[in-house]
C-alpha cells in the first residue's frame, strides 16, 4: 500500500495520474496547501522542502529494506514507481536517457515557469506587468520546445508513452487556462488531446476534484504559500 500525499495541481496531478496508469493501490492524504497542511511536522518529515506530492511506500521493493520508504519530488516518484512497476521507463538505455532528460526539463522549465505564470495571472494581488510578461514568454518559449519535439512524434520518446510524457503533460493542460492558447502550437494541442483521451489520465485529474480552486483561507495561509524563506518555514513548521 503506498500513502499519497496529494492536492489537485498539475504536480499532484503527475503521481495521481501515474499511479492510475500503473492501477497500484493508495491512500489519499490531502495536503491542503491553501491551509498550510505542507508545513506540518510529520509532512516536513517525508516531505523536506515542503511541497506536494510525496509518497509513502509500505512494500518497496526488496532493495530497499523492509521499512517504509518516504520519496519526495515528483520526478524522483515517478522513477521510483516506474522501476517498480516496469512500466512507462523501458529498460533501453538510450531511452532512459532521453526520459531523464525530459524529466529533469520538465522539473527545471516548463514547470517552474508555468508555475510562475500562474502566480502573477492567477494569485499576486495588484498589476504586475513585468514578472507577468516576463513569465508568459517563458512559458511560451517551453511550448515552443514541446512543439519542435513532437514533430513526427507521438509522444515525447518516439511511439511509446512514457513519464516523460505523465509528467509533463499536466502544465501543458492547463495552458488554456492560464490565457495561452495552443493554436500556434498544433503538435502540442495533438499531444495534448492524445493522452488527456487515455482513461487513467481523466482518472486522475479528477482525483480530489472537490478540492480544486479558491485562495488560501486567511492571511496567515497567504503569507504561509507565498513568503516563505528559511527561517519563517521553521516558524510555521514549529506552529504545526
Amino acid at each position: 500500500m503506498i500513502d499519497f500525499y496529494y492536492w489537485p495541481t498539475p504536480n499532484g496531478w503527475k503521481i495521481s495520474i501515474l499511479l492510475a496508469e500503473l492501477g497500484l493501490e493508495y491512500i489519499t492524504i490531502p495536503v491542503d496547501i491553501n491551509a498550510g497542511d505542507q508545513f506540518e511536522p510529520a509532512f516536513l518529515a517525508i516531505s523536506p522542502n515542503n511541497r506536494m506530492p510525496a509518497i509513502v511506500d509500505h512494500a518497496p521493493p526488496p532493495a530497499y529494506g523492509n521499512e517504509p520508504l518516504p520519496v519526495f519530488e515528483s520526478a524522483a516518484i515517478a522513477r521510483y514507481l516506474a522501476d517498480k512497476t516496469g512500466c512507462f521507463y523501458p529498460e533501453d538505455r538510450r531511452q532512459r536517457k532521453e526520459i531523464d532528460e525530459w524529466l529533469f526539463w520538465q522539473v527545471g522549465n516548463l514547470g517552474p515557469m508555468g508555475g510562475q505564470m500562474s502566480h502573477f495571472v492567477n494569485y499576486a494581488p495588484g498589476d504586475h506587468p513585468y514578472s507577468e510578461r516576463r513569465y508568459r514568454g517563458e512559458y511560451h518559449r517551453c511550448l515552443g520546445v514541446l512543439e519542435r519535439r513532437l514533430v513526427e512524434r507521438t509522444y515525447l520518446v518516439g511511439e511509446t508513452y512514457t513519464i516523460a510524457d505523465i509528467v509533463n503533460w499536466p502544465w501543458v493542460l492547463i495552458a488554456k487556462a492560464m490565457g495561452q492558447p495552443l493554436d500556434e502550437f498544433p503538435q502540442v494541442a495533438a499531444w495534448r488531446q492524445r493522452i488527456k483521451a487515455r482513461p487513467a489520465v481523466q482518472r486522475g485529474v479528477d482525483l480530489g476534484k472537490q478540492w480544486r480552486g479558491g485562495q488560501p483561507k486567511s492571511e496567515q495561509a497567504r503569507r504561509r504559500l507565498f513568503n516563505q524563506n528559511a527561517d519563517t518555514v521553521s516558524v510555521w513548521s514549529s506552529e504545526g
